[in-house]
């Protein structure tokens, strides 16, 4: 995944993004809008705008979108408002041309009311934006709507984690859909359950193998360990010189950075010295040289 964020052509990157936007709009005319739930963000009130009043997403999404970017324009990175204008155009003409026909998908749509799985739609649909929201993301822009008012929100008020203005605005959404909806729980479940897997594999795919885990080690047998961190692992180590606090003692710590698999390899090198203690914690997201293979 992020080969995308090393794109550093301006043209290779707006391909990416409406790319994801085609598939997005796919995503919900096959999964999301045939059936009665709400997704997370301003897609969802555009989605109970047109289960009531039989007013397409496509349009309502540049309807809400565009005064939204003409704000942005002028209070956060134009480059981001640009990209992701780009984003909503392409995914509400594809959708609109689905709608209308012009483009052939309706034997693709799946219907939960025919019987289906009715978890299956919120979690492929989730799962799907998810994976679309991360490219869009690693090329500098975004999927619009709730990523235009959560930008300008913490631009206002940057104490305020993007994340949990998302997630307020989502659980209102989800409280409306009950009402939208006749009344049913079902709908808000499901909403619920589209925002989280959505959440989730964005995080997924943008932290992508990048992930690892950090180990601290304090040691009387530096030289070693790093040896064999070297040779064995194919990572490097920092030697830092300490003091133990209850001896006051010197010691010496390394710190090594590894990949989740490898954690095996680095216990059984570590059991090899009795006098050694370590501790483990997880790493989300590396940058630099993390995958260098030392000789």
């Amino acid at each position: 995944m992020h080969y995308v964020s090393r794109l550093k052509n301006p043209a290779a990157q707006y391909a990416v993004i409406a790319a994801a936007a085609v598939l997005m709009a796919v995503n919900y005319y096959i999964f999301i809008l045939p059936n009665q739930f709400a997704p997370s963000g301003l897609g969802g009130i555009n989605t109970m705008i047109q289960y009531v009043f039989h007013f397409s997403v496509g349009y309502m999404t540049l309807i809400l979108n565009i005064p939204l970017a003409i704000i942005c324009w002028y209070r956060i990175d134009r480059s981001f408002v640009l990209k992701t204008l780009v984003s909503v155009a392409v995914f509400s003409g594809v959708l609109l041309m689905m709608q209308e026909g012009i483009i052939p998908a309706e034997r693709f749509i799946y219907h939960t009311e025919d019987g289906k799985s009715t978890l299956l739609a919120p979690v492929a649909a989730g799962t799907v934006n998810g994976i679309i929201e991360a490219f869009s993301l690693q090329c500098g822009g975004s999927t619009g709507g709730m990523d235009y008012i959560s930008a300008l929100i913490h631009k206002r008020k940057p104490a305020y984690s993007m994340t949990h203005i998302t997630f307020t605005i989502n659980i209102i959404i989800a409280a409306v859909s009950y009402i939208v909806y006749d009344f049913r729980i079902e709908p808000v479940i499901l909403c619920i359950i589209y925002a989280l897997i959505t959440t989730r594999m964005c995080d997924f795919i943008m932290k992508g193998g990048h992930e690892a885990l950090r180990v601290e080690m304090i040691t009387s047998h530096p030289d070693e360990i790093t040896k064999r961190i070297v040779n064995e692992l194919h990572h490097s180590a920092t030697i830092i010189q300490a003091e133990g606090g209850y001896t006051h003692q010197g010691k010496t710590m390394l710190v090594s950075v590894i990949g989740k698999h490898q954690i095996t390899d680095m216990t059984r090198i570590l059991s090899e010295y009795p006098d050694t203690f370590a501790c483990v914690s997880s790493v989300s997201d590396t940058v630099g040289n993390f995958n260098r293979k030392y000789p």
